[in-house]
């Protein structure tokens, strides 16, 4: 799903967020991945003011506190911070191994969704690579 949303800084960004409402990681793990990666690929600089919690919950049709539970949960690796009055803004961006982190941990959600197991997942990327 693409986003496109106004994020109170007078500037418009688009970001893909995707929820897979059959992966079998809670909607907070997969909302914080999404912001994550959006980060990483440069939708959102250091710095910059995120949307407010309640227009992401209304865009991907979850709860507040669940985008609040991601946020929260990014704030305490450090890549975003809260400031009252002023919202949630980036401090970082996420480190490269964490991302694919976050990219391997999908593959395997969606690898598992087809019956695939760990090793037969690396046995596909060994024989692409």
């Amino acid at each position: 799903m693409w986003l496109h949303l106004f994020d109170g800084a007078n500037v418009d960004v688009t970001m893909s967020i995707t929820l897979d409402l059959n992966d079998s990681r809670p909607l907070h793990v997969q909302v914080a991945g999404a912001v994550r990666r959006a980060v990483a690929a440069g939708a959102y600089a250091p710095g910059d003011r995120l949307p407010p919690a309640r227009d992401l919950a209304a865009a991907l049709g979850v709860n507040a506190n669940t985008v609040l539970r991601a946020l929260r949960g990014l704030r305490d690796e450090g890549l975003l911070e809260f400031r009252r009055g002023r919202g949630v803004s980036v401090l970082r961006r996420p480190d490269a191994r964490g991302v694919l982190a976050e990219a391997v941990r999908d593959l395997l959600a969606l690898a598992d969704q087809y019956g695939y197991g760990p090793e037969e997942v690396v046995h596909v990327i060994r024989e692409l690579s």
